[in-house]
């Protein structure tokens, strides 16, 4: 029969204090757990899709299943908040766009749920995508030049094409306007899918958006959209020949981005190893050929330079819906 002495009860004692520090310490280590990543858009679209490419790389570098959880609704206003609203422990992040991020704060005021500047953290942009200017192949327009020259000669003779107020293809477009000095008729619709058919059945004379939208008809064997600029710094590797406004002496330098961010508060170890995470992902050769085949850049950098270009993205196009007086109709 096993005694207990009292030399092996206190052995016993200290070796149970000893593994309490380490269990804690176990405990403790990031991450421990599946971690959060929240969507502020339905299941199946570009943001989608990019958010689960990069969920399955970042869980590769931690350790840890990234899961996706889509919370789409109100312009992304209702999945971002979601995210300023979680426990600021890393366990729950998401992405961070163009719209949410940078815009919505000047069009929704004092109603938006959320405060992109005080309630978010930034992690890291992960991508910027250009936007094209497109028109029907049939369209007596082959250049931008064409376009503009009568653009500039019969005011609000032309329309063109958005998916609605206050998005990017809506305030690039009002952007581009501005730069170039003309007018136009804004057409918006209900997303990216409705107005390229029309601008290929001719209903509207031209749309701005993401490249990646229109590479898949640029490309095919009998194209009906022909893309006449981009509003990337360079050309891109997706459409080589297709010049930039820059080149087209039009200061027109703009996209639709995307990024991941978390609550406000989250530990600065924490914020490290989730930066290092994004863009560890955002090195891999797979995850960037699918970027950049769709006709966006890959990005990346620290927390602070993507604080930063929030920051001039909300003044840029802030600025331009107060002149523009842009509402959400």
């Amino acid at each position: 029969m096993f005694k207990i002495t009292k030399k092996s009860f206190v052995t016993a004692l200290s070796a149970v204090a000893l593994a309490i520090p380490a269990l804690a310490v176990a405990q403790d280590r990031y991450p421990s757990k599946p971690i959060t990543f929240i969507v502020p858009y339905a299941a199946g679209g570009s943001s989608d899709t990019r958010s689960r490419q990069l969920a399955q790389h970042m869980s590769e570098t931690l350790g840890v299943p990234v899961v996706v959880e889509n919370r789409p609704g109100a312009s992304g206003n209702i999945g971002t908040s979601q995210i300023a609203r979680s426990k600021p422990d890393g366990y729950t992040i998401g992405l961070g766009n163009f719209a949410p991020m940078a815009i919505n704060k000047s069009l929704y005021g004092d109603t938006l749920p959320y405060d992109p500047e005080k309630d978010i953290q930034p992690i890291a942009l992960i991508e910027r995508g250009g936007m094209v200017l497109a028109v029907n192949t049939q369209s007596p327009y082959q250049s931008a030049e064409e376009l503009l020259k009568d653009a500039r000669a019969n005011p609000d003779k032309l329309n063109y094409a958005s998916t609605g107020a206050g998005g990017a293809s809506h305030l690039i477009s009002e952007l581009f306007k501005q730069r170039a000095g003309f007018e136009a008729i804004h057409v918006p619709y209900r997303g990216g899918a409705p107005a390229v058919n029309d601008l290929m059945g001719g209903n509207v004379d031209m749309y701005l958006e993401l490249a990646s939208l229109f590479i898949p008809h640029l490309k095919a064997e009998n194209p009906r959209i022909r893309a006449l600029a981009i509003s990337t710094e360079e050309r891109i590797p997706a459409l080589p020949d297709l010049p930039t406004f820059k080149e087209l002496g039009i200061d027109l330098v703009g996209s639709n981005w995307f990024g991941v961010v978390a609550p406000a508060g989250i530990p600065e170890d924490v914020l490290n190893t989730l930066n290092d995470a994004v863009n560890k992902a955002l090195q891999n050769p797979e995850y960037r050929k699918v970027v950049e085949t769709q006709g966006a850049e890959v990005a990346g950098g620290t927390p602070e330079e993507f604080k930063q270009f929030i920051k001039n993205e909300s003044a840029l196009w802030g600025e331009l819906i107060r002149n523009q007086g842009i509402t959400v109709q």
